[in-house]
């Protein structure tokens, strides 16, 4: 038997022995991929608020949550960006966005789990696939420097064995580049890599590596359904892993 074969077949018949079954698209996977913000987590009501608050600050009216549900997931400058775009209706120059974007930061650093929620299944799906023995990786474009905070409010740091923000490597998502760099960290081929993710930008970032790509649909993805993006796999709810 292949050595991927077998180290799946020793992880599923320790979680039978616990009582636990996985779901079909993890059985011959050693590493799962995981998007945060609108895959894990249901960030947009402190990045909103951490948005309008920055564009007060410089003397434009706030963008409101639906408008930033619609902007999310290509990286803090660039959700900036678009609301900047948004307020002033003509191109934003380079000061104006360096000058907003940190205010951006300054405001979000402040208090980035006010209102931040985990989505229903996620505790049970990261901990349980931790449990199982699997290597877990949180690929996010969020920049780095907030991933810490927001995993230790909700006591999930220790599932993660490697953490990368959008600011961790020369490029991001859809950029196969981090998840390349995931499976290298483990040691792992992409073929047994799994990307879990809400976006155009987690699938397409997953297919380029080479990784089964898994969605769900309730998060962030531009107004679009994550299905016309054509992932491997869609579950309602990551419970469903487990």
């Amino acid at each position: 038997m292949h050595e991927v074969d077998l180290y799946a077949s020793g992880i599923q018949n320790a979680l039978i022995g616990k009582g636990i079954f996985m779901h079909d698209v993890i059985r011959d996977m050693r590493m799962v991929a995981f998007d945060l913000d609108g895959t894990l987590i249901d960030s947009v009501p402190d990045l909103a608020a951490a948005l309008d608050a920055s564009l007060v600050d410089q003397g434009m009216p706030p963008a409101g949550e639906a408008r930033v549900r619609d902007w999310v997931g290509n990286g803090s400058r660039r959700l900036v960006e678009s609301a900047l775009g948004d307020a002033l209706k003509r191109p934003v120059e380079a000061d104006e966005l360096e000058a907003c974007h940190a205010r951006f930061l300054a405001h979000y650093h402040a208090s980035p789990v006010a209102f931040t929620k985990l989505y229903p299944g996620v505790r049970e799906a990261i901990e349980g696939l931790a449990a199982s023995g699997l290597s877990l990786a949180l690929i996010t474009n969020k920049p780095k420097a907030f991933i810490a905070p927001i995993l230790e409010h909700f006591d999930l740091a220790g599932s993660f064995g490697l953490c990368l923000g959008g600011d961790s490597l020369d490029e991001k998502k859809p950029d196969p580049t981090p998840l390349l760099h995931a499976a290298a960290y483990f040691g792992v081929s992409p073929d047994a890599c799994l990307m879990v993710g809400d976006s155009r930008h987690d699938i397409e970032a997953g297919k380029r590596a080479g990784f089964r790509t898994l969605a769900v649909p309730y998060g962030y993805n531009h107004g679009e359904s994550v299905l016309d993006s054509h992932p491997d796999v869609l579950v309602e709810s990551l419970s469903e892993l487990v």
